[in-house]
């Protein structure tokens, strides 16, 4: 068959580009899946409160005031994200980004982007910058959530080179899932080895087992896997336009605004504060029907846009189906600027907003974590094993060329 061959090619190379990536990615995978539980262990200043270990350890503080009161601390900074209520015993944990320096007028470096607040106290109990390229035990899961999705590559002329790079190899793996599918089934026949595993003999034809049947065995997963990636790291530019040729999309409420500079936007102050936005989408959470309470605000300077979620307490990571509901209000004067609600709108609308659930595992709560976990292995796994495979026919072929030279010469002579 002249297909067959090129196929073998294809998925040869495709393999070869993206092994190490996904190598990486499915290691890192299989760690994050765990990140916050993963991150309060090695990191107890960042979440446990030490007002917890007080004998009376008082009242919770709500968390825009919180917010407030970390402002007043330190006038060169604006909290971004804070959540509205606490866990008892746990810290607020709360994003910033700095103001403008009159003296330069660019915004100050404050050298982190996260706070760990005492909920009783406001006494900030830590400082980290989220996503640093670093290995200390605080900066360590926000590095390997970041090196991920973009392996750390850096910015270059507005373009994110590891997000585009990692969501092209997850285009490749997608491709390459349906090869090595077809791949797999060389003869209908025999289509039972194709899901064998010779465990007793080993070497190399386990090898060959563990990737070729792993690879037929996981196969719905790991398509599933590689389709997310490449929503997560390109969303606007390739997934919502091709979903967009079969369904209606609701504007994102970003789509529709242009991000400003770094300097305009620390010099921008918004025109609603974060409690009457807070109080905007509580009634219309209430008009809604909603019972679920107003868990958090977030504000993007960038875009001049207030986000309000909607889940208890300790759910802020939205653990499982969908996630949570999100309003979206303009910073100027607060006027309703767009929703994303789990569930709702059309099938284009409930696609994307499975995206990240499906990837991340939270879909099926932690059953869904433990297999994402479990499926990150998977990846790593697959990758060693397709280049064992790959090295050990190159050395095959290397060493058929070198004999048909010698035999050559020997006819030669």
């Amino acid at each position: 068959m002249v297909l067959r061959p090129l196929l073998v090619l294809l998925h040869r190379w495709f393999g070869l580009a993206a092994a190490v990536f996904l190598f990486i990615a499915g290691a890192t995978g299989a760690v994050i899946s765990w990140d916050h539980e993963l991150d309060a262990w090695l990191n107890p200043q960042l979440f446990h409160a030490r007002s917890a270990d007080r004998p009376a350890p008082g009242q919770l503080l709500p968390g825009l005031e919180l917010a407030n009161r970390v402002e007043a601390q330190d006038p060169r900074l604006r909290v971004t994200y804070v959540m509205t209520e606490s866990e008892a015993g746990h810290t607020s944990s709360m994003m910033v980004e700095g103001r403008v320096n009159p003296a330069t007028g660019q915004p100050y470096d404050l050298g982190f982007n996260q706070l760990a607040v005492d909920p009783v106290t406001a006494e900030i109990q830590g400082r980290r910058m989220w996503g640093a390229i670093s290995l200390s035990r605080e900066n360590l899961l926000p590095f390997l959530y970041k090196l991920h999705y973009t392996m750390h590559l850096p910015e270059v002329g507005g373009i994110e080179l590891g997000t585009w790079l990692m969501g092209i190899i997850g285009i490749v793996w997608t491709l390459d899932c349906f090869i090595a599918l077809w791949l797999s089934f060389p003869n209908w026949r025999s289509w039972r080895k194709s899901f064998a595993f010779r465990w007793r003999q080993g070497g190399h034809k386990l090898n060959f087992d563990l990737h070729r049947s792993g690879g037929v065995w996981l196969w719905g997963l790991l398509l599933v896997l590689a389709v997310t990636s490449v929503s997560m790291n390109l969303y606007n530019p390739v997934m919502r336009p091709i979903v967009q040729t079969f369904s209606t999309l609701t504007p994102d409420p970003f789509d529709s605004r242009k991000p400003v500079a770094p300097a305009l936007a620390a010099k921008t102050e918004p025109g609603v504060s974060r409690e009457r936005v807070a109080q905007l989408a509580r009634e219309d959470g209430q008009r809604r029907g909603w019972s679920v309470p107003v868990g958090g605000v977030f504000y993007s300077s960038a875009f001049g846009l207030y986000g309000v979620g909607f889940f208890e307490a300790g759910n802020d990571h939205g653990d499982a189906g969908l996630g949570n509901s999100w309003l979206y209000y303009d910073a100027g004067d607060g006027h309703a600027a767009g929703a994303k609600i789990p569930g709702s709108g059309s099938a284009g609308d409930i696609f994307m907003q499975a995206q990240f659930p499906l990837h991340s595992g939270r879909i099926l709560g932690l059953t869904g974590r433990i297999l994402i976990s479990l499926m990150g292995a998977a990846v790593a796994i697959l990758s060693v094993t397709g280049v064992i495979i790959w090295a050990r026919k190159r050395r095959a072929r290397a060493l058929a060329a070198r004999q048909t030279a010698a035999a050559g010469r020997a006819r030669t002579a």
